[in-house]
């Protein structure tokens, strides 16, 4: 029975992570936010817990099927603008992806290292748009 506890805590945990990673795209006015990532970390943690339980000799392709399929839909968040030189959604699709491996690390029971590693997702995603601010008004300067 403590399991079945332990697998709810595992799902709400998916969802808190992608919500803190989705309100930060939400945040930033891009098209994934809040639902989608949330969904994206709690489904893949769902697939993989099981993965675990009913092919656990197989865990490993149903981990890679996952992924592939995620990787598509990161696609979808990618656009071109005029003739491909202008590429708009790289950062949204990898955090479609990124969020996906947390769900798959929450699903494997690597709870801590999860926290960890969406610490270190949102710190670059804050980071790095904090940077590049910084870096257009130097640029403006000159």
């Amino acid at each position: 029975m403590e399991e079945i506890y332990l697998d709810i805590f595992k799902l709400f945990l998916a969802i808190v992570i992608g919500s803190v990673i989705g309100y930060e795209r939400e945040k930033k006015d891009k098209p994934v936010g809040v639902r989608t990532l949330s969904l994206v970390c709690a489904g893949s943690a769902f697939v993989t817990m099981l993965a675990l339980k009913y092919f656990p000799f197989d865990t490993g392709r149903v981990i890679a099927g996952i992924i592939t399929g995620i990787g598509f839909l990161g696609a979808g968040a990618i656009i071109t603008e005029g003739s491909g030189a202008k590429v708009r959604g790289m950062t949204t699709a990898a955090s479609i992806w990124a969020i996906s491996i947390a769900g798959i690390a929450i699903g494997l029971g690597e709870v801590v290292l999860t926290a960890v590693f969406t610490v270190v997702v949102y710190a670059i995603l804050v980071l790095s748009r904090l940077l590049s601010t910084a870096q257009e008004k130097i640029l403006k300067k000159l």
